[in-house]
């Protein structure tokens, strides 16, 4: 799974594209170990970095899972319409040669991502830098799904803002990067 996390992200930083990691995956960067079976994303909107962005995952060999053209999704007003007619909150992408791993793209802004983006944290790997959404984002997100796997994820990501609070230790450093293993 990791290797295919990489690939994606090192596909969109190539492409310059600006995104954070959220949901499960964000979750696991940060310090709680759980499993997640998808990538899910928060694009930066802006036309530029969306088109960007749905380039660099066509190019990778991703393919919508609804019947619609990758492409679309670059276009706001369509993204609009896919609201508005089908209630849709993200963007399944799935690729033939990774079955069973699924990118999800939030259709919409679910947080101010310009704000979002100067609050991220970073990990580095060896085949990319992984933005991620901060702790206090996620938590807020998470809090506003609702879903149980959203609340158990934000207790456990509660016990380890309290941790580092306290001097521990785990997850990603707040100055970016990773402090795993150190």
């Amino acid at each position: 799974m990791v290797g295919r996390i990489e690939r994606v992200l090192a596909a969109l930083e190539a492409a310059g594209v600006r995104y954070l990691v959220v949901g499960g995956v964000a979750v696991v960067l940060h310090g709680h170990l759980r499993t997640t079976a998808d990538l899910d994303l928060v694009i930066d909107l802006e036309p530029d970095n969306v088109a960007g962005a749905v380039r660099a995952l066509a190019a990778d060999g991703f393919r919508p899972r609804a019947p619609v053209a990758i492409e679309e999704f670059a276009d706001a007003a369509i993204r609009q319409r896919w609201i508005e007619e089908k209630n849709l909150e993200v963007f399944s992408l799935w690729h033939p040669e990774m079955p069973g791993f699924e990118v999800d793209l939030f259709v919409t802004r679910p947080l101010d991502f310009d704000d979002a983006w100067e609050r991220r944290a970073e990990v580095e790997t060896e085949r990319a830098r992984i933005a991620v959404a901060s702790l206090e984002d996620l938590v807020a997100m998470k809090r506003r799904a609702g879903r149980p796997r959203d609340l158990e994820d934000v207790a456990a990501l509660r016990a380890i803002a309290e941790s580092r609070e306290r001097g521990g230790r785990g997850g990603v450093d707040p100055e970016g990067g990773s402090d795993r293993g150190r």
